[in-house]
């Protein structure tokens, strides 16, 4: 049975505006981390959001998990915010955010890959070359236009992120039962004090931003870059398969290159613009064309609630 097309419809704008936040973060992270410890602005960020999360919860008066609903919420927490982003702030003091968009490029088919291990999905050649020639894309756009640079430990802490957001997409599927707020508000309070006795642990400075652009920054990534973009990707995650939710990763380069360009005046060069035809290609194909988007598609084991 397809979903309806207005589902379709709603869930494609989700996704959306999901990777033009998603895209954004990177810079935001960037400038977070002039001014504040990695691990401290990554746990000040989600501890602000989950304060969000909680008032929604309160206003919409929704019930709190228990029981086995809500250890796989923290598990959640830990896997979608407090591992991957631990790493990344940390890997982000360390290189560009070009190298971190190519690595952060994988997801995908990590999730893929996890999913099939865990014989939720099936394994498809649509899906693995989709994912093939979007990373190809992304490698032409970052190499041609900016260049990489990162060292081997930032690149094996990007690895382990991605792996662990890859591993958070597949469990977000099994929080169905939650409101999204719930979840979130739940997930982003382990995550909060996991980071911040991880800060605490290795004698990190506390502060609040001074610099009124480290100020918006994270403002911005506690608003929309936690809250609106966290609540649109456990929405599409619900419609979509866990592989064809994990391309919106696929996209945040775009996005990230797009704003270094119009924020700090970086030239937009001719591999920029044909890596990018490359990507937007490989997702069209690997996820968002023929039956790869529905949760009830022939192709996949695992079925949207």
């Amino acid at each position: 049975m397809t979903l309806p097309r207005r589902v379709q419809r709603l869930t494609l704008a989700a996704f959306s505006v999901a990777v033009l936040l998603g895209g954004a973060n990177f810079v935001a992270v960037r400038l977070s981390n002039q001014e504040l410890a990695p691990f401290w602005g990554a746990g000040l960020r989600f501890a602000l959001a989950a304060v969000l999360f909680v008032l929604i919860a309160l206003f919409l008066r929704l019930r709190w998990p228990r029981g086995r609903l809500l250890a796989l919420t923290a598990v959640y927490g830990a896997l979608a915010f407090a591992i991957p982003y631990a790493l990344l702030y940390w890997a982000l003091t360390q290189a560009t955010a070009g190298s971190a968009t190519v690595v952060m490029a994988g997801v995908p088919l990590v999730t893929l890959l996890l999913a099939v291990t865990q014989r939720l999905e099936r394994f498809t050649l649509r899906a693995l070359a989709g994912s093939v020639l979007a990373l190809g894309g992304i490698a032409w756009m970052v190499l041609g236009s900016q260049g990489v640079s990162a060292p081997a430990g930032a690149v094996l802490a990007m690895l382990g992120a991605t792996l662990a957001v890859g591993q958070s997409i597949i469990l977000g599927k099994q929080l169905s039962a939650n409101h999204p707020a719930m979840t979130n508000a739940v997930a982003m309070t382990i995550a909060a004090l996991l980071l911040i006795m991880l800060s605490a642990a290795v004698n990190e400075v506390w502060g609040l931003p001074s610099q009124p652009g480290v100020a918006a920054a994270l403002a911005y990534l506690v608003t929309l870059g936690s809250v609106g973009l966290f609540i649109l990707v456990l929405l599409v995650v619900r419609t979509w398969t866990s592989s064809a939710s994990s391309y919106m990763f696929v996209l945040f380069p775009v996005v990230t290159m797009g704003l270094a360009a119009w924020l700090i005046e970086e030239p937009v060069t001719l591999p920029a613009v044909l890596g990018a035809a490359l990507v937007m290609t490989g997702v069209w194909f690997g996820a968002l064309s023929g039956t790869t988007l529905s949760g009830t598609a022939p192709s996949t084991r695992s079925h949207s609630p």
